[in-house]
């Protein structure tokens, strides 16, 4: 299908929530490129919002899925699911927590965080349930209904009213804050490591650490939403080993399956037993297709030193962008960690940019008005982030 006609269609049936797309119809990948229906070449540092973790067809998660296909798809949870229970036990042993529930999505896995923090809550004290949850102002947690109440950015509330109680936001990186928040009707605190769509923001050391003293303190939980920072983005497989804690709950999401769509909630024990038989469930969660192409990813992570590699090309990126701000009077600097990076801007003019990035062959996103956010596949090479900043420098030039 040629660009015309899949924008005709788009325009006549397809629900117009995402706004105006870029014009371009991408229809093959093969690792860090994207071809598109005119038969041109783009180097992705968007790999799907940080979806496609080990490129484009990669062949042994391409393998992988192709197999269990042609064998099976999907019986439901009535039934032992192999991948489930591989992939659960994978996440467990990275982890350091104990059990996992497979949904589809990051907003479910989210959810399922939240609704087995309420329910915990009724056993923890025994007066019922407390049903405050904290979370951060500019975070993002998903769009169900309870989950954009979460959110702490009132674009996404709009015209949704009235929205679920139980949810109070707080300044990000303020200890102090959530300290204060904190009363007899909070039972947890919902924060991401990294504040992705917020234009990449990193928790502080000290900030996520006196947190999990905090919530051990006041006798609360701490649960960690890495549905973008998950899955070795931030050159960990989950960015709060980098700040020597652990959560009672996290949400991963996005990069897991390596572009089939998978929600995992992972929780501590007591969290676990929060949601007995009857409690929650899904049809779709955990099925063959959406675990095996996790379990292979993890596996590949592991079997291919992902980790290794941006734990080596990251800084390197992180040097050459910097060397572009010294050059350039529209950048401010570089934030984020491993492959989790934006570029802040001094004008509103990232969808400018992002748009002169495409005309060059480079796929990056606007997160914000004056952010450009970088989220390449976790297999890239210092050759392509030369091509990557090589078209950078010259898009900014151009709208210098």
């Amino acid at each position: 299908m040629d660009l015309a006609e899949n924008r005709r269609l788009d325009e006549a049936f397809v629900v117009q929530n995402y706004g105006t797309r870029l014009p371009i119809a991408f229809v093959k990948g093969e690792g860090c490129y994207l071809w598109d229906s005119e038969g041109r070449r783009y180097l992705d540092f968007l790999a799907g919002i940080a979806v496609c973790t080990l490129g484009h067809s990669h062949p042994r998660l391409v393998a992988a899925i192709a197999e269990q296909a042609a064998t099976l798809l999907h019986t439901s949870n009535y039934f032992h699911i192999g991948p489930q229970a591989r992939t659960a036990e994978l996440l467990v042993q990275a982890s350091g927590l104990d059990r996992v529930l497979f949904c589809n999505s990051g907003a479910e896995a989210n959810e399922a965080l939240l609704k087995a923090a309420r329910r915990w809550s009724a056993g923890r004290w025994g007066e019922g349930v407390r049903p405050t949850v904290i979370t951060c102002l500019n975070s993002f947690h998903g769009r169900t209904l309870a989950t954009l109440t979460a959110t702490g950015n009132p674009k996404v509330k709009d015209g949704f009213a009235p929205l679920m109680p139980g949810f109070r936001h707080v300044p990000f990186n303020d200890l102090a804050a959530a300290e204060a928040a904190i009363d007899d009707t909070v039972c947890a605190f919902l924060v991401e490591p990294v504040q992705g769509e917020a234009g990449i923001i990193v928790a502080d050391d000290a900030y996520l650490r006196g947190l999990r003293a905090l919530c051990d303190e006041r006798g609360i939980l701490l649960l960690l939403d890495e549905v973008q920072s998950g899955v070795g983005r931030t050159g960990t497989l989950f960015a709060f080993e980098q700040y020597g804690i652990r959560p009672d709950g996290v949400s991963l999401a996005k990069g897991l399956a390596g572009g089939v769509p998978i929600g995992a909630a992972i929780f501590n024990q007591a969290l676990s037993d929060a949601l007995p038989a009857g409690t929650h469930g899904t049809t779709f969660g955990g099925n063959f297709l959406a675990t095996r192409a996790a379990q292979t990813t993890l596996e590949v992570i592991a079997d291919e030193q992902v980790l290794e590699n941006v734990n080596d090309v990251a800084p390197y990126l992180r040097a050459e962008l910097d060397k572009l701000v010294d050059r350039h009077e529209l950048l401010e600097g570089v934030r984020g960690r491993g492959f989790m990076l934006a570029i802040a801007l001094r004008e509103e003019v990232a969808n400018v940019l992002r748009d002169a990035c495409a005309e060059r062959g480079l796929v990056v996103n606007a997160v914000r008005p004056n952010a450009l956010r970088l989220l390449p596949p976790l297999t890239i090479g210092r050759a392509q982030v030369d091509e990557a900043v090589a078209i950078l420098d010259a898009a900014i030039t151009s709208l210098a």
